[in-house]
């Protein structure tokens, strides 16, 4: 059993699963136009952050309700009010629906369908980490496992970005996951410890650039 969930969550990590990550910054393009994030070092300082802010308060902490077993359409109406900046929310659904229907596919379970369901009926927005958590979940992946994996599994598609997007050399982008581990190992154990009421708490200044983005003269990603 093992082995199988192991393999099953690689597959559901892995890069090449097709849910439109490419596509997407998630801010950081905004702080390359400002000349904040122009090389390895101060791209790992944005991920840094980034892991720890977006990552741990928000996705984080939305997978660990789920598996603690709070209600499905309650989170995903929680993540929705908390994404504040639109090119997020549409980022996260576009990815989470994705998901959906990736895992009806490949990994169909009566967890998903039933979050489908909200989806398709306009009752749920389908959010990314709230998809991955069912799939997950519904496969037997233990919590810390499934958001050790989403989140290097995250930082991964954004460093591939930064790579394309700065840009940076390939071992530079290795460089900088290897020094990601520390910061996945640090917000799983952070997002371990974390209440209701810091759900979405999410620095303003990150926020704000993921709203400009939207305005942005030019750009590469679609948030």
């Amino acid at each position: 059993m093992s082995a199988a969930y192991q393999l099953a969550l690689q597959q559901l990590t892995d890069s090449a699963l097709p849910t439109g990550a490419f596509a997407h910054s998630l801010g950081f393009e905004t702080y390359i136009e400002r000349g904040v994030v122009a090389d390895e070092g101060s791209f790992g300082v944005w991920l840094s952050a980034f892991v720890g802010q977006q990552l741990t308060y928000s996705d984080g902490l939305g997978i660990r309700f789920l598996y603690e077993g709070v209600d499905l359409g309650e989170l995903d109406a929680h993540l929705s009010a908390q994404l504040l900046p639109r090119q997020l929310r549409e980022a996260s659904t576009k990815m989470g629906g994705r998901l959906i229907e990736i895992g009806t596919e490949v990994f169909p379970s009566a967890e998903l369908e039933a979050y489908r369901t909200l989806v398709t009926t306009g009752r749920a927005a389908g959010h990314q980490p709230l998809a991955f958590a069912v799939v997950a979940r519904s496969l037997g992946v233990p919590f810390e496992e499934a958001l050790a994996g989403y989140l290097f599994a995250a930082a991964t598609s954004l460093t591939q970005n930064a790579v394309r997007a700065i840009p940076l050399g390939q071992n530079s982008g290795q460089r900088l996951l290897r020094k990601a581990h520390d910061d996945v190992a640090a917000a799983v154990e952070h997002v371990r410890h974390l209440s209701w009421d810091d759900f979405g708490a999410v620095s303003p200044g990150l926020e704000i650039s993921q709203m400009r983005h939207e305005w942005q003269r030019a750009r590469m990603f679609m948030s």
